[in-house]
């Protein structure tokens, strides 16, 4: 099995039912970006992070953000050390391979922001110094959007970070009793062992760039995002960056399903938690709950090309 039928198949073992939201978040791994996990409590948000992280030999921080959390809390800070007569610097938690940022939305925007550097740049800055994030860094990052008090909205420029925002959604009937009955004696999350290391993954962060995608392809891509600015309901459409992701985005997800080239089913799969976070609705014309639905017309709306997608 290779590297990323072993890391869905060990995920499985703790998530039920979620088999596309597995793929997804694989899929933002390799394609180097980071995902905003948007859901009620209890969904398993956290546990989806953890089951990741425990399937990779890697370095795994947890912040637990709370409206007294401080910027250096994350980044981490020189403190004077007596016995060496100097300043030395303390890392924080987010210098690791994979971190959960659980419940985002409580600290407050300064601290928010201190991970803006980190997500974008694979760095962090303290009092002028830069320090250089060791490959992979991956974010996960969980929010409640239906609490409010006590917490601080993420503002546009701190969402246009998240390659990805998704939500997990509540279980059926028949899933529901095979998670009770998975965690009936014990946590199955315990008894997980990592099934690859750091190298596998920078192996496959590589590979992505190499998934070849076809110039029809490119242009369906361009007129979805182009097709948002234009859009009546919409104040601000998708951005530059935002179309660079959907691209990144495809490449990785046509790798996670075993292709080395992109097929439009992979831009209609991944659109929509990719881009829907990226526009801002004009106030007074639709709900806010309606951004997803602009994305799922646009993409009816705009005829899907046929070709040979290999190489040629």
């Amino acid at each position: 099995m290779n590297v990323i039928g072993s890391i869905r198949t060990n995920m499985k073992r703790i998530i039920i039912g979620r088999d596309t939201t597995i793929d997804l978040v694989l899929s933002a791994l390799i394609a180097g970006g980071h995902v905003l996990l948007d859901d009620v409590p209890g969904t398993g948000k956290t546990m989806l992070a953890k089951s990741l992280a425990k399937s990779i030999d890697a370095e795994f921080g947890r912040i637990q953000f709370t409206p007294d959390l401080l910027p250096t809390d994350v980044t981490g800070l020189n403190y004077y050390n007596q016995k060496q007569g100097e300043f030395v610097f303390k890392p924080g938690p987010a210098f690791c391979n994979i971190l959960l940022a659980d419940e985002i939305n409580r600290a407050t925007p300064r601290t928010q922001s201190s991970l803006l550097e980190c997500m974008e740049e694979k760095q962090i800055t303290v009092d002028g110094v830069t320090h250089i994030l060791e490959k992979p860094f991956f974010v996960i990052a969980t929010q409640n959007p239906i609490e409010t008090i006590g917490t601080f909205p993420l503002p546009e420029a701190q969402l246009d970070r998240f390659l990805m925002v998704l939500r997990i959604g509540l279980s059926n009937l028949e899933e529901e009793i095979q998670i009770m009955e998975r965690f009936m004696k014990n946590s199955p999350l315990e008894e997980l062992e990592p099934v690859c290391n750091k190298e596998a993954i920078k192996s496959l962060q590589k590979a992505c760039s190499e998934v070849y995608v076809h110039p029809e392809l490119l242009h369906y891509m361009a007129e979805l995002t182009v097709a948002t600015r234009n859009h009546k309901s919409l104040l601000t459409g998708v951005s530059s960056r935002g179309s660079l992701a959907l691209l990144r985005t495809c490449q990785a997800y046509a790798l996670v399903q075993g292709r080395d080239y992109v097929v439009p089913e992979d831009v209609k799969e991944v659109a929509v938690p990719v881009l829907s976070h990226r526009i801002v609705i004009e106030q007074g014309s639709v709900s806010s709950s309606s951004s997803e639905k602009i994305i799922y017309e646009l993409l009816n709306s705009i005829k899907v090309p046929t070709e040979e997608w290999t190489r040629t």
